[in-house]
């Protein structure tokens, strides 16, 4: 269980915004604002038994049950299809694979462009709905480390807001490898790892009314180089984008498209962090002042020699 504290966080905030303040990125009435609020949350009795127990949920429960509204709206699409678009529009035609591809949003965009669709999610009920935006896409059910697609298939991969629900990236993208043509290109996007650790994991309510939350790993910016480079993919680009004009501050929508009533003034917990933060805006401002989402466009130069099983 996950052990959601809006007092434990609210005072995280504030911290995260003195230190920025300790390094010169501002003044003493700013440092000293934080600590009379912090003072203020201390003080605060309806923070004081507000905390919630919060359940981990795998990916195939989780995204069975936002399979419905995944796809609008969602804030977090604000920010990869812009770069994912761009990058994909220099590249040429060919086979692309839509990994963990969801309801398909990025199989449709490949398709239009001319690519040959095949799509691999481990949710049938996503899938289900990639199988009706995509018709002519050849969809699998499947798991990123474990591709049911054959060696060297494929000229290009993608793979959005999936790869912070492995644990290991080294095998995922050793599969990557596997099934891509030397030459071929990988684009992946996922919530940048300062996203992460600030709360942006999406929320479910089980269909016993449970909290809960995606299952959530915060990978750096070093793991995905310590995964890619021995296997010959070499950095094409990376980027690092934080909201675009008159976008929401957070990075990801909540898949609950009628959330809990609020029972104070913190919101609905469907709706945390991100109605927390709007109680402490100065500081979240301060703290949240981080790139959004991670990009990255590899491309696979020097295949690492594959081991042959030849029993």
């Amino acid at each position: 269980m996950i052990h959601e504290n809006p007092l434990a966080y609210l005072l995280g905030l504030e911290g995260i915004a003195l230190l920025r303040s300790f390094t010169g990125e501002f003044d003493q009435d700013f440092v000293d604002s934080r600590i009379a609020e912090i003072r203020k949350l201390l003080d605060d009795e309806s923070l004081a038994n507000a905390a919630v127990d919060v359940a981990r949920v795998s990916t195939v429960e989780g995204y069975r049950i936002w399979s419905e509204t995944y796809d609008g709206p969602n804030s977090a699409f604000a920010y990869d299809e812009p770069v994912l678009a761009e990058i994909v529009a220099g590249l040429p035609k060919g086979v692309a694979l839509d990994a963990a591809c969801g309801t398909g949003r990025l199989s449709a965009l490949l398709a239009e462009r001319g690519h040959r669709i095949i799509g691999v999610d481990s949710s049938p009920d996503m899938l289900a709905r990639a199988r009706e935006r995509v018709p002519a896409g050849e969809f699998h059910l499947g798991d990123l480390s474990r591709l049911p697609v054959s060696d060297d298939a494929v000229d290009l991969i993608v793979c959005s807001l999936a790869l912070t629900h492995v644990r290991d990236l080294k095998p995922v993208l050793a599969e990557f490898a596997r099934v891509l043509r030397p030459g071929g290109h990988l684009v992946m996007c996922d919530i940048h790892p300062h996203w992460l650790e600030r709360g942006a994991i999406p929320p479910v309510r089980l269909p016993d009314g449970t909290p809960g939350r995606l299952e959530s790993h915060r990978h750096l910016v070093g793991d995905y180089l310590r995964a890619a480079l021995p296997l010959g993919l070499r950095v094409r680009r990376c980027e690092e984008p934080t909201a675009p004009p008159g976008a929401r501050s957070e990075p990801q929508d909540t898949p609950q498209d009628t959330p809990s009533e609020p029972t104070s003034d913190l919101g609905p917990w469907e709706l945390w962090p991100w109605s927390l933060a709007a109680t402490v805006p100065e500081a979240a401002a301060a703290a949240n002042a981080v790139p959004s989402v991670l990009i990255w466009h590899f491309q696979l130069t020097d295949p690492a020699p594959r081991v042959v099983n030849r029993n």
